[in-house]
């Protein structure tokens, strides 16, 4: 009856999307430089230059100026056909038009402008220019904005360019993420090595680096990788802040704990998530995920020591169902079978209602749009639901993903109220007009996705919750066939006989014995132990 693999070890999506929370808030600095524009453009030397009409020269020289309001409005013109511009002047105007609403702050029109430049390919003569742009806006807005499929659609070579001097380790970075988001881990891992280490992009490109070795199930060279982020965090180079750099040396050693237990190096994985302390907001479950390592292990005190924290009511908004589980099977092991079964009765008395009320909280909305709308009443407390039924949800809503989804949504409605507050005469323009549709789109198509994504997050908890009960009703057949003397071979093998001797529990220096009275203090979390005598036959 034993446990090999922790559920938990589903580890790979919320570690990864970790990564997207350290975005830069503002955009780069060359951006904001009105001066900066000539070395973005790109004319090929078949073509000729031809004269911009009255009107692009006017939108381009408002641009300057910082009046992005009205050269807004007289690039619009160009584009229309308002005017006699070439082919190749209609470009510059476009290219422009991106740069503009960048500026007055419409993300998410401003990616739809660039988008276009970027599916021309070459055939657009500021193709190249655009890809620093995408750069600048993929510090800004979140990756479900579809920002890195666009970055994407860009040959590699590209970056070889001069122009490309300031933002190349940025990009070879956002390339490797979308190849890694392609499976396509041989280029995502070629394209990280191109960022060179003095940059502040190298941290992060190594940390996946790291995570598509693990992906390729290629223990060594991954931990290798997570190891020089931990060389880094002990130079911290002055290009990276000290909260990133803690960011990622706690994501590196999560990574390789989860790499030595997946390769059943149980001390070595033990050692890495000791690591991670109180203040990691990964600790809670450092402290799960070590349980199963203390289980293979056979040093069940911790283990269970690990559990008794889990369950102190500092955490009452996290919610380890798996871990009530794992008691009631290491109760069995010791034929404690009243315990055994008192546990697998905790897991269901408060989880199988909880199971219940998601199941009814799926079937509530069928469209995903309106569910996102019942979810934001979820967090906004306005659902009414229970205190415990919203907990749960809650911690399956803190998903990263999820988040980074909600963030897009929150964006575009930003952006749209960024647009009903801006000059009055402005918004009766064509140009505010074709925003306002931009953005509105967007944001029914986002709302729809986020909807769809929290309730595969709810699903799976459902799902899990089912599958966790099934395996206590598995445990309690196994506990009553144990009392009526009914075992099979391989379960009495497994058991710790009654003249197995009594876990130690080793005291040093720096701290003392102290029986637990029912009261928890937070300087006593993650140094439980328990005293656990068999009750089996001896040998």
């Amino acid at each position: 009856m034993s446990r090999n693999t922790p559920a938990v070890i589903r580890w790979l999506a919320s570690t990864l999307t970790a990564v997207a929370a350290l975005w830069l808030l503002s955009g780069p600095a060359w951006a904001q430089d009105k001066n900066s524009d000539d070395d973005l453009e790109f004319q090929p030397d078949e073509v000729k230059r031809t004269p911009p009409s009255k009107t692009l020269a006017r939108a381009t020289n408002l641009y300057d100026k910082g009046d992005y309001y009205s050269a807004s409005i007289e690039f619009k013109k160009v584009l229309d056909g308002e005017t006699e511009d070439s082919q190749a002047n209609r470009q510059r105007a476009e290219f422009f038009m991106g740069k503009t609403l960048y500026q007055l702050k419409f993300y998410a029109a401003g990616l739809s402008y660039f988008d276009k430049i970027a599916q021309l390919g070459n055939a657009h003569r500021y193709h190249s220019a655009t890809l620093k742009w995408l750069a600048a806006l993929s510090r800004v807005l979140p990756e479900t904005s579809g920002i890195l499929e666009k970055i994407g659609s860009y040959d590699p070579q590209e970056l070889g360019q001069p122009i490309m001097d300031e933002v190349r380790d940025e990009l070879y970075y956002l390339l490797g993420r979308h190849f890694y988001r392609r499976g396509q881990f041989e280029q995502a891992i070629r394209l990280f090595g191109g960022v060179d280490r003095q940059s502040p992009f190298y941290i992060k490109a190594k940390f996946f680096t790291g995570v598509t070795h693990v992906r390729k199930y290629e223990g060594k060279p991954a931990v290798e990788a997570f190891k020089e982020i931990l060389v880094i965090g002990r130079e911290k180079p002055p290009y990276y802040s000290l909260e990133d750099i803690k960011k990622y040396e706690e994501l590196a050693i999560l990574s390789m704990a989860r790499v030595f237990y997946s390769t059943s190096q149980f001390d070595t994985s033990i050692k890495y998530y000791e690591r991670l302390t109180q203040s990691s907001p990964d600790w809670l479950d450092s402290l799960f995920e070590s349980s199963w390592a203390y289980f293979m292990k056979t040093n069940f005190s911790k283990a269970l020591g690990n559990v008794h924290t889990l369950n102190a009511p500092y955490f009452e908004n996290f919610y380890f169902p798996e871990s009530t589980i794992l008691k009631s099977v290491i109760y069995y092991k010791y034929c404690l079978y009243d315990r055994a079964l008192e546990s697998v009765g905790e897991f269901q008395l408060k989880y199988k209602p909880l199971r219940d009320n998601l199941k009814q909280l799926l079937d509530k909305y069928e469209d995903n749009a309106e569910f996102y709308e019942y979810v934001k009443k979820i967090q906004s407390r306005t659902a009414g639901l229970d205190a415990d039924s919203r907990r749960l949800v809650l911690s399956a809503l803190g998903d990263r993903t999820l988040r980074k989804t909600f963030n897009w949504v929150n964006e575009l409605d930003a952006e749209l109220k960024g647009l009903a507050a801006s000059d009055k005469a402005w918004q009766n323009t064509k140009i505010a007009g074709e925003v306002l549709q931009e953005l509105t789109l967007q944001k029914s198509l986002a709302e729809a996705d986020a909807g769809k994504l929290a309730r595969e997050r709810i699903e799976r908890l459902y799902k899990e919750l089912r599958e966790f009960s099934r395996d206590s009703v598995k445990v309690k057949i196994e506990v009553l066939n144990a009392q009526a003397g009914q075992i099979s071979a391989q379960a009495k093998g497994e058991r710790i006989t009654g003249d197995h001797k009594e876990e130690r529990i080793i005291v040093d220096d720096e701290h003392f014995m102290w029986k637990f009275n029912g009261e928890y203090w937070k300087d006593e979390l993650g140094y439980y132990r328990f005293r656990i005598r068999s009750n089996c036959p001896k040998k």
